[in-house]
């Protein structure tokens, strides 16, 4: 199951623009998802390591913050361009770390290389904004300016595009990082942290902490010189960051679960619905937050549209989950259905393979599975009388991310946008897909109403200030 010692490499922090092991010397082991064989030892960071990243953050933080926009424009676009040169090397330790083929660990690559000229441009449109007065001679104006240290906290399903989703705002608005990296994609974050050194960032401005939540990304969140935690994952971690970080008043801007429905309505394509909603489902091994876990049928379609589904989930290849741990808790939890009396059409059980790879898997109408998200290749078919009633199902989750709707009718794709409760809305497409100038973010469960990528993200790492100049003219 696992290579030798001298086979396996040894992730570090990066702090001060020192690459460092963990204080107690103690590591993690990290192993590969495609083939379940020891893939590296991860420094195991706790409280001392933190507050060291927090110390070089907090001293780079006040020069990096006097360098013009543009400038750090420029440097954050040298990053991409690095990203760019080398992204066959980042693309293979993405697959090696997350067992993705080499091609979508690419896709995903070529991703947050576009994220990164996107954000390079802030520099030179860091708009703010001029209003007026009611008092005579006075000038009014709104900027931003950077919050201090940020905390930024990432998931292991896309990894150098949550890398990316977060440093480039981060460090465009004049702040400092630590990042926290995924126990599961430690080397991601290294190789990260290596170019952004290479394109000129200043020892201290990205600092990189890795190990596990409990001991290195808790003592983040309670530290009060983080003034920002930025955290993407589950809703429950999500649940104790915001009490923790509302407990010092800290910023804190949370992108969590999602319990998606996809919709296919009596007069949509079948075929293209069907293929649409196993991608929505399967791809990337279901580990996205936008992932279409629901899929809601109108009863005049049913049947056809179930085998048409079926047939593609049988012949999926969605690819590994993360760890051993997630692979038992899903493959937990569709037993748990099944006792329940739920329908089991197809998967619910460890594919035949190396690794830790879950068999596709499609379940008939169980409320079990129909509000927690599990973050596998898992999803759920409902059936429904009508669009009245498919929008209500669709409504009915704690979650609020991404939705979709599979209709050839103008009429019920527009209602559909209006009444749908959803960060994200998408007509005759799959639940998930972003761009670097897309905001995204969702509702209720699903976060807490902060928008990353996109000029919002803007709002995520600066604050406002209002500044009014008072002037006279007898002076002149």
């Amino acid at each position: 199951m696992s290579t030798t010692a001298q086979q396996t490499r040894t992730i570090p922090n990066v702090i001060a623009g020192e690459e460092r092991p963990a204080s107690t010397g103690q590591t993690v082991e990290k192993f590969a998802p495609g083939t379940g064989e020891l893939l590296s030892l991860v420094a195991r960071s706790g409280a001392e390591d933190v507050d060291a990243a927090i110390r070089a953050a907090q001293a780079a933080q006040p020069a990096w913050a006097r360098t013009t926009p543009v400038e750090r424009g420029r440097i954050l676009r040298e990053i991409a361009k690095l990203l760019e040169r080398d992204a066959e090397q980042i693309a293979e330790i993405v697959a090696a770390e997350t067992g993705k083929t080499h091609g979508d660990a690419l896709g995903e690559t070529g991703g947050a290389i576009e994220m990164g000229y996107f954000v390079a441009g802030e520099g030179r449109r860091m708009y703010g904004k001029v209003t007026t007065s009611a008092v005579p001679n006075r000038q009014a104006s709104i900027i931003r300016q950077p919050i201090g240290v940020a905390g930024l906290i990432i998931a292991a399903n896309t990894p150098i595009a949550n890398v990316a989703w977060k440093v480039f705002p981060a460090l465009m608005c004049g702040n400092a990082a630590v990042l926290k990296a995924s126990e599961d994609t430690p080397e991601t974050a290294l190789a990260f942290a290596r170019l952004a050194r290479e394109a000129g960032v200043p020892d201290g401005v990205l600092n990189v902490v890795q190990g596990l939540g409990p001991e290195a990304g808790q003592p983040l969140v309670e530290d009060e010189r983080v003034q920002l935690i930025s955290f993407t994952g589950s809703t429950k971690v999500g649940r104790m960051i915001a009490r923790v970080g509302g407990e010092r008043l800290a910023k804190v801007c949370l992108e969590l679960g999602g319990k998606n429905p996809l919709i296919v309505c009596d007069d949509a394509d079948l075929e293209k619905a069907a293929e649409t909603a196993a991608a929505s489902a399967y791809s990337n091994a279901g580990q996205r937050c936008a992932a279409g876990s629901r899929i809601i049928v109108f009863d005049a379609v049913y049947d056809e549209f179930k085998r048409l589904l079926l047939a593609h989930t049988e012949s999926y290849e969605p690819g590994p989950v993360i760890n051993e741990r997630q692979l038992e808790f899903m493959l937990g939890k569709v037993r748990e259905a099944k006792e329940q009396g739920a329908k089991v059409l197809h998967g619910g059980v460890r594919a035949d393979r190396p690794g830790f790879h879950v068999a596709p898997t499609l379940i008939e109408e169980t409320e079990e599975l129909s509000r927690e998200e599990l973050f596998g290749p898992i999803t759920v078919l409902h059936r429904v009388k009508d669009f009245d009633e498919a929008v209500e199902l669709a409504n009915a989750s704690p979650y609020g991310l991404t939705a979709a709707i599979w209709t050839n009718s103008v009429h019920r794709g527009q209602e559909f946008v209006q009444r749908i409760q959803s960060g994200v809305a998408s007509v005759n497409g799959p639940t998930f897909g972003s761009e670097p100038h897309w905001p995204f973010g969702g509702l209720r469960d699903s976060g807490t109403g902060w928008r990353e990528a996109g000029t919002e993200a803007l709002d995520v790492y600066s604050e406002l200030k209002t500044v009014h100049v008072t002037h006279d003219p007898a002076a002149v």
